[in-house]
């Protein structure tokens, strides 16, 4: 869920601030053997985490996949700054977390919730959250993909030919793996949706040039053609309805 992690942070820090009252300057400890680190190291974890969030949301979900057909929709239609970038990007933020709701309900069941009630270790929560998403980009990674990142690593034939399914994958190789098969998947995507507005450029320089009207950019006389055929077909709600059901 989306609040998934700030109940973690605050869980934590709500739970820092209480042992900070016992004491001016708490001891930094790493309990070795318990398998559950001091709370001090704790939040530095989530503190690192949290200003690496935007890059781990890119590299693991579907906003590469849909940021990218939205923006590329626009320069189909002739109209590269319509809608401005920050509505682009909220729009396929959005709509990533729509599409990573039941992976972030899992998360949260079988992860978050258990390590917050002190039933499983910190290393126990890492261990299922990555299983849950390596679930995810393994289910949306081509394997061509994933072959050629295997090939170049720097693991061991051993270690290569141990790999029966996507929880022996490490996430060094399965994330850019999965990373490439999004923007591959998208330029696709793109492509098929260029093709009438191709058509209807083509079309109108060919009637401009039959009229010896060479002065007038054809780009011009298309674009409302353009904008109509995409308004009445109601071309954003199928592009997302496309992306999200490419998910599914």
């Amino acid at each position: 869920m989306l609040y998934t992690g700030i109940v973690l942070i605050l869980s934590l820090l709500l739970g820092d601030v209480s042992h900070a009252q016992n004491q001016l300057l708490p001891n930094v400890e790493i309990k070795v053997g318990t398998g559950q680190l001091d709370t001090s190291i704790r939040l530095l974890i989530l503190l690192t985490i949290l200003s690496l969030a935007p890059s781990i949301l890119i590299m693991t979900t579907s906003f590469v996949r849909i940021v990218i057909v939205l923006s590329l929709i626009r320069q189909a239609l002739g109209v590269p700054t319509v809608p401005p970038n920050q509505v682009i990007v909220s729009l396929a933020l959005f709509l990533t977390f729509f599409v990573m709701k039941p992976v972030f309900e899992r998360i949260n069941q079988e992860a978050l919730q258990p390590l917050l009630r002190n039933e499983i270790t910190d290393q126990v929560f890492f261990e299922r959250t990555s299983l849950i998403l390596k679930e995810f980009m393994a289910k949306h990674t081509k394997k061509e993909s994933l072959k050629v990142l295997l090939d170049i690593s720097d693991m061991k034939e051993e270690e290569k030919k141990n790999i029966k399914s996507y929880q022996d994958i490490p996430l060094s190789v399965l994330i850019p793996a999965f990373m490439i098969s999004e923007i591959s998947i998208a330029f696709q995507i793109v492509f098929l949706l260029y093709l009438p507005f191709l058509i209807i450029d083509l079309v109108v320089a060919s009637i401009l040039i039959s009229m010896g009207i060479l002065m007038i950019p054809p780009q011009i006389i298309s674009l409302p053609f353009k904008l109509m055929l995409f308004v009445l077909a109601n071309g954003w709600e199928l592009v997302i309805l496309s992306l999200v059901r490419s998910y599914q």
